[in-house]
């Protein structure tokens, strides 16, 4: 009786049934789960509900999105349509690259690195890895308009946490001149504005104060220095610039990223800062909105730049089924496609093809735009200097150097996030007869320059171009039993594939770095220059002279390392590693290209120097 009692009461013997209604109701939560996300995808591109609807208009009286701003202010938003702020959360490389951190990290980096490029996503408390075809619109935003101008507190370098001031169309807004003009507008009744809430009308802010930060560096720096909890400088723009001659000559970071020239400080427009209902304010100080940088995007054209007729013609999910590169929408295509050619529901319509056609062709112009002026502020970040040829001896081989400077006083060059930024040298030899006999700066079947990323030089597939010269800053990282390693991302994950980030333990002011990893910075400070040496050994001059050297800098995004290193979390509009990684490559510039005679005359290189060992 006692064992009988004994059992009946043992917590073991009912475990199995604990067991059996935990794996029950684990399975009818992933069963409701999964029918939930069907019916969310079936749903995509229908109609709105009521409730979402409802709770669209709620988020929009809260954070209102770019789109409501473009109604009195359509160059500016322009502009910013195809800014690397209206790109920063739209990026599919980002949306990876933070989802493998989080990975990696298991979830303690938290929104550290999100914060910054959807602001509004995190102040609506959306999770910190999602689709963005699945976040609300003005989160897809990015840096939106009223990511600046609904800050009214001097945060400091505090790497993007702010808040928002929240509010409708009818709030104060935040900028650099105060109320004058807009009171002026208001009171004169010529422009015919609405300032009451429920009222039919053309609605306006009823207020515009004067924020002294918005014009200065530091406002700029409540972002562009990242520093990680554990003391990791990630990213040390605004300090570079803190340290700098344009600093110290009272330039400004926006005399150089909103002026008439990307780049340059080359002053400023005059122009209305708003078109309300046709009529143009009056003409003052004009800042360009378009803050071009080194990123471009990589993503379906009917989805970046935003564009509100494309937001109202189709979903994220509808543009992408749109297939622009087969020529939708042209007179070619259309009148000579096959009478069975299947098109999805979304495009049947011969009509709406044809207008997605126009929207296209309006970004497509506006990304040449942005293209163009991405040239020009690299190519103002960079400059080749002095070439020299040191020897040029058919049995000593060819010895030549190259000088790279920095052409802005602003900061270094690469800056921001330079780990990730790639800047080489292309440097081709060829002989008297156009054969190339050298090559350093040439691309992996990756699109990779040929250094330890390289997956085919790990590999031992390639060797490695020992001259190569490079200004990606490189993250290393401490291993267990000492000693260092390069590594892409800049967490500690080789020794420790499963790390959490915390605060140091130690004093990183005193040690001068965080313990786990470091950066090895090897872009070039304001002012200076590097030098990159170049040989070609005797063996290699094989043909007649005289030998001439194709020098050229090229600027690229991310390096494609990267893109294998956060593939296994996947690519947002369901794009493939191979798919990003393509138009990365795509994307590399050259931005300066010369040509550098190596001498040798037009003599035959003698044979026996050919034998010669390097």
């Amino acid at each position: 009786m006692r064992s009988h009692q004994s059992s009946q009461h043992s917590p073991l013997r009912s475990l199995p049934c604990l067991l059996l209604l935990a794996f029950v109701v684990l399975t009818a939560a992933a069963v409701f789960q999964a029918f939930a996300q069907e019916e969310a995808e079936a749903g995509a591109g229908q109609p709105a509900s009521a409730d979402e609807e409802h709770e669209a208009l709620f988020l929009e009286n809260r954070f209102p999105s770019a789109t409501t701003c473009a109604t009195c202010h359509p160059d500016h938003y322009r502009e910013w349509s195809v800014s690397p702020h209206a790109y920063s959360q739209m990026s599919p490389v980002f949306n990876a690259f933070h989802g493998t951190v989080l990975k990696i990290t298991n979830g303690t980096n938290g929104d550290f690195c999100i914060r910054c490029h959807t602001p509004v996503g995190m102040n609506l408390g959306e999770p910190e890895f999602m689709s963005n075809m699945d976040r609300h619109a003005t989160s897809r935003e990015g840096v939106t308009c009223i990511v600046c101008h609904r800050v009214n507190r001097p945060y400091g370098k505090l790497s993007g946490r702010l808040a928002i001031v929240e509010g409708d169309i009818f709030e104060t807004v935040y900028g650099s001149k105060g109320n004058d003009e807009l009171g002026r507008v208001i009171d004169s009744g010529e422009y015919r504005v609405n300032t009451e809430r429920g009222r039919a009308g053309r609605a306006i802010h009823t207020r515009a104060e004067k924020f002294f930060q918005l014009t200065t560096s530091g406002f700029c720096g409540t972002c562009h220095d990242v520093n990680l909890v554990n003391g990791f400088r990630l990213e040390e723009a605004f300090s570079e610039f803190k340290n700098s001659p344009s600093a110290d000559q009272g330039t400004s970071c926006q005399d150089c990223h909103m002026g008439k020239e990307p780049g340059v400080d080359g002053g400023y427009q005059e122009a209305p800062v708003a078109m309300v209902g046709g009529k143009p304010t009056t003409p003052r100080k004009r800042t360009n909105h378009m803050f071009i940088g080194p990123d471009h995007s990589v993503v379906h054209p009917g989805i970046f730049p935003h564009n509100t007729k494309a937001s109202e013609l189709a979903t994220i999910r509808e543009w992408l089924t749109f297939d622009w590169q087969a020529g939708w929408g042209t007179d070619e295509f259309e009148m000579h496609r096959p009478e069975d050619y299947q098109f999805p529901e979304r495009w049947q319509a011969i009509d709406d093809r044809y207008d997605a056609r126009d929207i296209l062709e309006d970004n497509f112009a506006l990304l040449e735009e942005a293209n163009r002026d991405r040239r020009k502020i690299l190519q103002a970040g960079y400059r080749f200097g002095d070439m020299e040829v040191v020897r040029a001896d058919p049995r000593g081989g060819i010895v030549f150097r190259v000088e790279v400077q920095n052409a802005t006083p602003g900061h270094g060059v690469p800056t921001g996030f330079d780990a990730e930024r790639l800047v080489f040298v292309r440097v081709t030899v060829i002989d008297g007869d156009g054969t190339e006999i050298f090559k350093s700066g040439d691309l992996d079947p990756n699109g990779d320059v040929r250094d330890l990323h390289s997956l085919y030089v790990h590999n031992g597939e390639l060797p490695r171009d020992k001259q190569l010269f490079s200004l990606q800053s490189r993250f290393v990282v401490r291993m267990v039993r000492g000693g260092e390693r390069e590594q892409v991302i800049a967490l500690n994950y080789s020794p420790d594939p499963l790390p959490f980030l915390r605060p140091s333990t130690t004093s990183t002011i005193l040690t001068g770095r965080p313990g786990g990893a470091r950066k090895h910075k090897q872009n070039i400070a304001p002012g200076d220059s590097v030098w990159g040496k170049y040989k070609i050994r005797p063996d290699q001059l094989t043909g007649r002279g005289p030998y001439k050297a194709r020098i050229q800098l090229i600027a690229g995004m991310v390096p494609v390392n990267l893109i294998n290193e956060i593939k296994d979390i996947g690519f947002d509009y369901f794009m493939s590693a191979r798919d990003v990684a393509e138009r990365v490559v795509d994307g590399h510039l050259v931005l300066w290209e010369t040509d550098l005679d190596l001498g040798l005359g037009d003599r035959a290189v003698p044979d026996r120097v050919a034998s010669v060992s390097p």
